[in-house]
């Protein structure tokens, strides 16, 4: 674990940034949104988030080579659910962000 008060060398923000990148994408998201519910086949992320079986598949590859996601083949199907807890923790603390920000804005545009 890095020390919150240690200064990071190049090579390890690489990876601090590499590992941001993982969340840039909304495709990313919704499908880290669907798997907060538990372990989904790509057919049925197909199937909720409406995109193609190729974008699924490119994206949930780059999540499980990121570490985020765990694959688990039965038979023909392979299942992913979320592996790295960071997941759930780094989408809650964007998310109270945004509604802080929200709750700014309309307190200052409506005088709440």
């Amino acid at each position: 674990m890095i020390h919150p008060s240690k200064k990071l060398n190049r090579a390890a923000l690489e990876r601090v940034a590499e590992t941001f990148s993982l969340f840039s994408e909304p495709t990313r998201l919704a499908i880290l949104q669907e798997l907060k519910s538990g372990r989904q086949c790509v057919g049925q992320l197909v199937e909720i988030l409406g995109v193609s079986q190729a974008h699924v598949s490119r994206q949930l590859g780059i999540l499980h080579a990121g570490g985020l996601l765990l694959r688990e083949r039965q038979g023909a199907q392979v299942y992913y659910s979320i592996q790295d807890p960071l997941v759930e923790v780094l989408c809650g603390e964007v998310c109270n962000k945004l509604s802080r920000d929200a709750k700014e804005r309309a307190s200052v545009e409506f005088g709440v």
